[in-house]
């Protein structure tokens, strides 16, 4: 694939090459193929494994905020009776968190530059654990305000400095299906999220709780555990992780661009940032972000009592009819990243087709009544937002240059997707229930706007890749 073979044009080779090292043949250094495979399955297991366990309970926690609206509903404990909360102050609870994350998202990525990232993602961790916690203790609408707008600011910080962390660690060819693989493990826990509430709905009054209650209790406390392991377990850097050994850390090291991300302290590179600003790839994904955000991901913050209000469930048996959507896409998005990664199909194609399949889903939402085919579309159109970006996200992170320049461009697109957060709980509104018709067409012309940015971004990028050929031509 022309644009993947660009990724390496910054590769230094070696200067001798031994029997036992093999060469890529694409600009790449030459290597030891064994070392390397030890080495990278070591890497593999913190950044892949690791960060996706962590992945599922930050997933869990913020999924299970919508599943508890319906929650113990018929017993008259649930959250909203419990707390008075009425439509309006419902929805601001669920997008105050994505305020935080809008506001917090970049700078907590480019912050993994000046700490170390097992300190940074220990604090990071342990306060959304707590926070969660925290939570089931809340009074009031003033309380749930404040604490969800703290678990925002703490779980703002973990998805792009993950990213971010990865790219210190692997070159761009090699992300797509770890992304994929990260990414798809958080749809599941989507899925555990309704399980779980389903079966925490059965704990509703013990020890004089409500359901929901025990449901954030439950949810911080994993959370709170896995922040000590990060502490004392997750590699920082190339050059200082200490489950590698000396050989293994300087072939890491050297495999990699020299226009990726470092852990090199003290360098604000100014010129990369200006860079940045001045890229017309950073506004195009930063539309897309925000319109795929609004259009797709919509839904997924009132999907349970979308579900409900199709009519033919119970409020407890809607808690596990959330879960094929997120199952669906988990197996959706590991082919599409397994294919990407054999090169049989491109991201961008692949980003527009998903757009394409979803806007066919909710023309179906608005204009089909029967209750059966619109839960079919959702599963359809849940499991295909869900598998946009991490299908991009390669594209978006090979456009960005230098260790700021990544730290900061990471955390802006990813922020941009909090508007979904923001804008989706009113969309979704109970008053447009039950048929949610208005919320659809609205969700519909976001997503005829995501899927031009994509193209637009495409269009972008491949102008820069020519622009480098040419230049690497000259040298």
């Amino acid at each position: 694939m022309g644009a993947e073979k660009s990724l390496d044009h910054g590769f230094t080779a070696v200067e001798a090459v031994s029997p036992s090292l093999d060469s890529n043949g694409d600009g790449a250094p030459a290597i030891d193929r064994e070392l390397e495979k030890k080495a990278m399955r070591k890497i593999d297991f913190w950044l892949v494994g690791f960060y996706s366990v962590v992945y599922i309970f930050r997933v869990i926690d913020s999924s299970n905020y919508s599943n508890a609206a319906i929650i113990n509903l018929e017993n008259g404990t649930g959250i909203k009776k419990e707390l008075h909360f009425n439509p309006s102050q419902w929805a601001w609870t669920l997008s105050i968190f994505s305020y935080s994350y809008l506001i917090f998202e970049p700078s907590n990525t480019v912050l993994l530059k000046y700490f170390r990232p097992s300190r940074w993602m220990f604090v990071l961790i342990l306060v959304w654990g707590i926070c969660a916690c925290s939570s089931a203790a809340t009074q009031s609408f003033q309380g749930m305000m404040c604490v969800r707008f703290a678990i925002g600011m703490a779980e703002a910080g973990f998805y792009p400095a993950v990213l971010y962390h990865m790219a210190f660690f692997y070159r761009p060819t090699e992300m797509p299906w770890r992304i994929a693989l990260f990414y798809s493990v958080g749809q599941i826990s989507s899925a555990l999220s309704g399980l779980l509430a389903f079966a925490v709905s059965f704990m509703d009054g013990l020890g004089g709780l409500a359901g929901w209650r025990w449901l954030f209790l439950l949810e911080g406390l994993p959370a709170i555990i896995l922040a000590f392991v990060a502490l004392f377990g997750l590699p920082d850097y190339p050059h200082t992780a200490k489950m590698l050994s000396s050989e293994e850390r300087e072939l890491v090291a050297r495999r990699l661009s020299s226009t990726a991300p470092s852990g090199e302290k003290g360098r604000w590179d100014w010129t990369s940032l200006k860079k940045l600003f001045v890229d017309p790839t950073v506004y195009t994904f930063c539309i897309y972000w925000v319109a795929h955000g609004i259009g797709g991901f919509g839904v997924g913050y009132a999907l349970p009592t979308v579900i409900y209000q199709l009519g033919f469930t119970t409020t407890a048996k809607s808690q596990l009819m959330n879960i094929p959507p997120y199952v669906t896409c988990f197996f959706l998005l590991n082919a599409l990243g397994y294919m990407i990664h054999k090169k049989w199909i491109r991201p961008w194609t692949t980003a527009v087709a998903i757009e394409g399949t979803t806007i066919v889903c909710y023309i179906i939402l608005i204009t089909v009544h029967s209750a059966v085919v619109k839960y079919l579309a959702l599963i359809v159109a849940v499991s295909c937002a869900g598998s946009a970006y991490p299908v991009i996200w390669p594209e978006r992170i090979r456009a960005l240059q230098g260790t700021v320049a990544a730290g900061i461009g990471i955390g802006l697109t990813n922020a941009m997707a909090q508007f979904g957060g923001i804008v989706g709980p009113h969309v979704y509104s109970t008053i447009y229930g039950p048929t949610y018709r208005v919320s659809y067409i609205i969700c519909l012309c976001h997503l005829v706007v995501s899927i031009s940015a994509v193209l637009a971004s495409w269009f972008f990028v491949r102008r820069k890749d020519r622009q480098r050929k040419a230049l690497d031509a000259l040298e």
